[in-house]
């Protein structure tokens, strides 16, 4: 029974081979739409899978559990006062307040200066930093190295610049150890640094910046505020009670009018994540059109196949050919499009990824990205083409079945 029935789906599939080599043109361009069909749904998982993982990988640079916070304007009756700016005391209160929460905190302050050096003068950013800055905000030191506790304390003449000012500053030097001059003041470059990622638009670090000890800022300005409280959550979990806690303290530590911007990243990963997944369901569906078309257009060839063969089928009937054999021999010619034609887009989707990790080999600054493919998109893809074309081949072949042996051979 075994060997007839293998024997039975061995000839069925054969002949449906043999149809299709018959009008290999006809068949290819059958295959066009499920070609484009398969290989979008593919390319649609691709392209949202980069997306998040790239959301996913500048949260991560920036600090996914980090928590920042500022002061607004109160109200359009009442003006900020200086009384309402988040000072030491509030960074203070905050690492004494939440001591297992937070496993660090640092606050900042940003003025506009002009740097010289060499005879060369830039607009920069000057920014005043405290301790845990630089393993907050995790920051990539590229030359020297960054503040010790000593340099900080001491609001010791020293300063890191970012990597595109040292290299418009000294373009043929290494900036380590060079002097630069800020206003009256004059600083030794200790290090040189980068942000590993963008920061999602939540910075004080421009293209063209330097760092500096907070006390020195404090001193040489008179500043005794900050403009942004950071604060990291121990973990993921706690990020949204140190959010609440930090605006508590604030709040607390403030006159009732201040008003205080309490925030974190967590906004910014689900709206990231919906935007992906609305797009990603758009795509679908659009993809999913593509293969319906296809399948109508597996469905009127096979008509037309089914009409132009019909003497052929009575002759098949006439000499014992069952209903079943004829239908099946329909449908495997259906699967045999969609499948190939699956096959095909699968490849294609599968080859733009690595094509493109291939070229990001060759940019240094792109060496850590990489382009995902899902192989559950790929058995996705591959099985709801298929099906496509066995929905879309059921009609032909079950009117190819039905015909009558009589009157098919009468068919001219």
């Amino acid at each position: 029974m075994t060997r007839n029935t293998a024997a039975f789906w061995g000839e069925i599939w054969q002949l449906a081979l043999q149809a299709l080599r018959a009008n290999k043109m006809r068949a290819i361009l059958t295959m066009l739409g499920v070609i484009i069909g398969s290989a979008s749904i593919v390319l649609v998982v691709t392209v949202a899978l980069a997306g998040k993982r790239y959301v996913l990988a500048q949260i991560e640079g920036v600090g996914a559990n980090l928590v920042y916070a500022n002061v607004v304007n109160s109200s359009d009756s009442e003006s900020l006062t200086l009384a309402d700016q988040i000072t030491p005391a509030d960074l203070a209160a905050v690492k004494e307040g939440l001591p297992e929460l937070v496993a660090g905190a640092a606050g900042t302050n940003t003025i506009p200066m002009t740097v010289s050096a060499r005879g060369q003068e830039r607009l920069v950013n000057l920014v005043g930093v405290t301790e845990d800055f630089e393993r907050i905000r995790n920051l990539a030191v590229l030359r020297g190295s960054y503040f010790d506790e000593d340099e900080i304390a001491t609001g010791s003449k020293v300063c890191l610049i970012t990597e595109v000012l040292a290299r418009r500053m000294f373009p043929a030097a290494n900036p380590v150890g060079m002097d630069i001059q800020v206003g009256e003041l004059h600083f030794t470059v200790i290090g040189v640094f980068r942000e590993r990622v963008a920061a999602l638009g939540q910075t004080e670090i421009t293209r063209e910046s330097a760092i500096i000890p907070f006390s020195l800022l404090q001193y040489y300005t008179g500043t005794q505020y900050f403009k942004t409280l950071y604060a990291t959550a121990a973990s993921a979990e706690d990020v949204p009670l140190v959010t609440r806690e930090v605006a508590e303290i604030l709040a607390d530590r403030h006159r009732s009018g201040a008003q205080y911007r309490v925030q974190n990243l967590s906004g910014i990963l689900q709206t990231a994540r919906n935007i992906a997944l609305g797009l990603t369901v758009v795509l679908i569906v659009i993809a999913l059109i593509a293969l319906v078309i296809s399948g109508i257009g597996i469905m009127n060839i096979m008509l037309v196949t089914v009409t132009e063969r019909t003497r052929e089928i009575g002759i098949r009937k006439a000499i014992g050919a069952s209903q079943d054999a004829i239908r099946y021999q329909f449908l495997m010619e259906a699967l045999a499009i969609s499948g190939t034609g699956a096959l095909a887009g699968i490849g294609i989707a599968v080859l733009i990824p690595a094509l493109l990790n291939f070229l990001l080999g060759f940019f240094p600054d792109a060496a850590d990205v990489s382009v995902p493919v899902s192989w559950i998109s790929v058995v996705l893809a591959f099985v709801v083409s298929c099906s496509t074309g066995l929905v879309f081949g059921y009609l032909p072949a079950n009117r190819a079945a039905r015909l009558a042996p009589a009157e098919s051979l009468h068919h001219e």
